[in-house]
């Protein structure tokens, strides 16, 4: 995995919280990306690293799905 060049964004403020749960459970990120797709969400790589770096929006459609997809709590995104 490469490193971040850019510090993180404030864009959004669960963005860090989803690499994090992604990461411990052991999910490549093309792969979750993959799974984000398949549930109706239009996300490209490059969109979903800007998420994950809080440089754009969440939108309540991609937290919905994303918490339903790492099986956590929505709560647990803003943490």
């Amino acid at each position: 995995m490469k490193p971040r060049k850019l510090a993180i964004g404030n864009r959004n403020i669960v963005g860090q919280n989803i690499a994090k749960l992604r990461k411990e459970q052991g999910i490549k990120q093309k792969d979750f990306i993959a799974k984000i797709q398949t549930n109706d969400i239009d996300m490209n790589p490059t969109s979903y690293s800007k998420l994950e770096g809080q440089f754009r929006i969440a939108t309540d459609k991609e937290i919905y799905v994303i918490a339903k997809l790492l099986n956590v709590d929505i709560n647990d995104l803003f943490e």
